[in-house]
């Protein structure tokens, strides 16, 4: 199994970050418009899409301003049973966010392309919760002709 990891610092207290992740409100900020479902209820369903296709998350573990995460259950076939995790822990005058795209079956270029797109997101989502405004899908930062 592989992982995708990276870390960021974001100048915003734990629960604003929190709440980045778990509403419908938050997540459409930094990652698409285009959610609906859940995201504050474990074992709840999640249904992101970019365009006409996207992946839907089931809520595995939520612990208030602490932890998110998710399972892949519809999406890419490298997606499908892989975790996405917001581990959130508050650093001096930021908060920590070490992220987490778990369980990958091998290495591939797709995992390469979606970790440069993991760390564009989750600088969309340090700029949401500093400034306000993100670069959600479709105005993301595109890597290629992946997107």
């Amino acid at each position: 199994m592989s992982d995708i990891l990276h870390r960021i610092g974001v100048k915003q207290k734990s629960d604003k970050v929190y709440e980045a992740l778990t509403t419908i409100e938050g997540l459409s900020g930094w990652w698409t418009p285009q959610v609906k479902g859940t995201p504050d209820q474990e074992g709840g369903v999640i249904e992101f899409r970019f365009g006409e296709s996207g992946p839907d998350m089931e809520v595995r573990t939520l612990i208030l301003n602490k932890q998110v995460e998710w399972l892949c259950t519809i999406g890419p076939e490298e997606w499908l049973g892989t975790r996405i995790s917001f581990f959130i822990q508050d650093s001096g005058d930021e908060t920590i966010v070490l992220f987490g795209h778990r369980d990958w079956q091998s290495p591939s270029e797709f995992m390469a392309h979606c970790s440069c797109k993991w760390a564009a997101f989750l600088i969309s989502l340090k700029e949401f919760l500093e400034s306000g405004k993100g670069k959600p899908y479709p105005d993301d930062l595109k890597v290629g002709e992946w997107g």
